[in-house]
């Protein structure tokens, strides 16, 4: 249990104390909520609850604060419990209770900080489900560092995890890839090509024309034009998906599955979700379109669902991005029965938000079963100007060039950093630079430098098996131990809020906190007289390099040994 709900207990022991003994009048149990304090002064943890007690108790609030510390029960964890103005109830941790939870983190071993959850849920995280037609960019790379950190807090959160790639393989993005690889096909065979005016521009189109060339020959020039052009553009899909594969396994990103978008209208998905519009009088034709009346659900504008055969003749493109999203949240709701489907997607497309949500409310489905995260965009700088095109190919960076140039721990860290719905500056300067300045480095380097304590510890004889943890009574070390305490926490926060930026922005706080105790307590003592001692500080550091460690792997950071 997490140390603030167990304080939150002890205060509704107080308040049954307090009501039994007649110094407060009956009412019902509130909700408890305990948290850190605003003010350092007032101890490791605070309740507000005598500001909302007031009325009921018909006291003054901090003459509620009063009479409930005075009936709080005893308690190993609690040192002492204060009231502050204008009714506050304020918890100071005892010491010995803190230099225990040592042994208490490292027992957990490398699940320290998993949460204890009476109702775990089923949950679906898709996210990355960048269309299958070219190389990543950056922005697509904080989509993937975001929904799959996301998922491991979730998992540390106690909850069952789906991860999901969804694949865009079905409307006209799939035949203006297939034009424009038939072109770059044909040009590769010497035939004389032309390249489409809407296609897919880029060195890597050239490149699939070139490989698909050698490996079919001119079998495709002989082939009926739409055939070819439909083998190609969905070989050439496969070799983009393949890659992009390659790219986020670069940075520990896998899926459990990839999911495709085709699949909801060949298998009859969509079908199925349409007749259900229909029947509630929720579709309409106008204009020889199939519409979505939104408007009917409090929404702003209805939506077209199928174009009209007179604006797109070909029937496998006329079903709207819109189409395969309703489809698609039925499947994940309705048809695979997850708790919660949670969806991480650009901040372009904060406009399908509201349809996409308002079309599960009309298929009867429970609209905050889906949470749609979205994210700002990123943009590259290097010494202070903004970075826009490749060195290699002049297009766009890519996904695989960043990574290749500042590594996938810089790549992961940074772009989860900041909050979701905030733009982001990366600056590749500071992502390679080995200073205290780059938090990647920062933390990292706290972790090595653990390591290399514990290591030579060892050469020297010292171990900390057998450290007497009560012997941690400096300062700066019962700080390190509440800093470690706090990773529960976080990952509560975290997984709540749906924000993994809590987890980085803690690591680096964790860091300083070690940093700041190693300049203060020397680990290991060449005197005999502080064998015990420095036992027992091996035994706190080998805790935080656990912690650090758990911290850095939730994010999906490495954790050397050495740097």
């Amino acid at each position: 249990m997490l140390i603030k709900n167990h304080l939150a207990e002890l205060v509704k022991r107080a308040i049954t104390n307090a009501q039994t003994a007649g110094a407060l009048p009956a009412f019902a149990l509130p909700a408890v909520f305990v948290e850190r304090p605003q003010k350092k002064e007032w101890g490791d943890f605070s309740t507000s609850l005598a500001l909302k007690l007031a009325k009921d108790a018909k006291r003054a609030p901090l003459q509620i604060a009063q009479t409930l510390a005075a009936h709080m029960p005893p308690d190993a964890a609690v040192a002492q419990v204060t009231t502050s103005a204008p009714g506050f109830v304020n918890f100071i941790l005892s010491e010995a209770w803190l230099a225990q939870q040592v042994e208490t983190i490292l027992a957990a071993g490398e699940r320290f900080g998993d949460l204890e959850n009476p109702a775990p849920q089923n949950i679906q995280v898709e996210y990355v489900s960048v269309n299958p037609t070219g190389p990543m960019h950056v922005g697509s790379g904080r989509n993937g560092a975001l929904g799959d950190t996301l998922a491991n807090i979730l998992v540390a959160a106690g909850h069952r995890v789906q991860r999901e790639f969804y694949i865009n393989d079905n409307g006209s993005q799939v035949r203006h890839l297939g034009e424009s690889v038939f072109a770059r096909y044909a040009q590769a065979l010497g035939a004389d090509e032309k390249f489409p005016a809407d296609g897919y521009q880029g060195a890597y189109v050239t490149d699939i024309g070139k490989r698909l060339a050698a490996q079919y020959g001119d079998q495709y020039l002989r082939a009926p034009r739409a055939q070819a052009i439909r083998d190609l553009g969905g070989s050439a899909m496969e070799i983009i998906r393949a890659q992009i594969e390659q790219t986020l396994a670069r940075m520990g990103i896998r899926f459990d599955q990839w999911f495709s978008e085709r699949s909801l209208h060949d298998g009859g998905a969509f079908a199925q979700v349409l007749a259900i519009l229909k029947r509630k009088g929720l579709v309409f034709e106008k204009d020889d379109a199939v519409w979505f009346a939104a408007q009917a659900l409090g929404e702003e504008k209805d939506a077209v669902l199928i174009r009209s055969p007179k604006v797109i003749t070909n029937p496998d493109e006329r079903p709207t991005y819109l189409a395969s999203d309703v489809a698609y949240v039925w499947n994940k709701l309705a048809v695979r029965k997850f708790d919660r489907a949670i969806y991480v997607w650009g901040a372009d497309h904060h406009g399908d938000v509201p349809r996409v949500l308002a079309a599960a409310r009309a298929l009867g489905l429970d609209p905050t079963r889906a949470t749609i995260l979205l994210y700002q965009f990123v943009t590259l700088k290097r010494g202070g100007e903004l970075v826009k095109m490749s060195k290699r190919t002049g297009e766009f960076v890519t996904l695989d060039e960043l990574i290749g140039e500042v590594g996938p721990d810089a790549v992961r860290f940074m772009l989860i950093a900041q909050s979701a719905n905030t733009t982001m500056d990366f600056d590749l300067d500071l992502a390679v630079k080995q200073s205290d300045e780059n938090p990647v480095y920062y933390v990292q380097y706290a972790h090595a430098r653990i390591a290399s304590i514990l290591k030579k510890a060892a050469e020297t004889g010292a171990r900390a098996a057998a450290g007497d943890v009560a012997l941690l009574t400096h300062p700066a070390e019962l700080e390190l131990i509440r800093a470690m305490l706090r990773l529960p926490e976080m990952i509560d926060l975290a997984a709540t809020k749906l924000e993994p930026h809590h987890l980085p922005h803690y690591a680096i706080e964790l860091a300083g906190i070690f940093h700041a105790f190693y300049k203060q307590c020397r680990v290991v003592s060449s005197d005999p007289a502080d064998a015990e001692l420095t036992r027992a500080r091996l035994k706190l550091v080998a805790a935080a390099k656990q912690t650090l460690a758990r911290t850095l792997r939730l994010m999906g950071v490495a954790a050397p040994e050495s740097m």
